[in-house]
């Protein structure tokens, strides 16, 4: 038994249900806060952190950070462009065929 899957669907990635984040993918910001303020907390006050050391794990965060959003950007716009493309099929496949260039010439003398 087949079943008949239409290629035009209009779901959006937003309204589908995401798979539970685990691990090292379920960190966000929040929790690289509390990382940072409880080793600046714990650190030895005779030997504290480099500065170099902390800024660059600021920018591998931030790195991070923006890279997660933009994945999430360009999910968001393939799925509207999808959508556009299937409605654009649907008004193209409604469309009554266009008369040709011959049709709505005048001959000229």
């Amino acid at each position: 038994m087949t079943t008949a899957v239409s290629a035009t669907s209009s779901a959006s990635p937003a309204t589908t249900a995401a798979a539970p984040k685990t691990g090292f993918a379920s960190l966000g910001a929040g929790d690289f806060i509390k990382m940072l303020s409880a080793q600046l907390q714990n650190q030895d006050p005779t030997k504290p952190s480099d500065n170099t050391a902390m800024v660059a794990q600021l920018a591998q965060f931030t790195s991070l950070s923006a890279t997660t959003s933009m994945g999430s950007t360009l999910t968001q716009i393939a799925g509207k462009l999808d959508t556009m493309i299937s409605e654009l099929g649907q008004v193209i496949a409604a469309s009554p065929p266009a008369a040709g260039p011959a049709a709505n010439s005048t001959p000229t003398t």
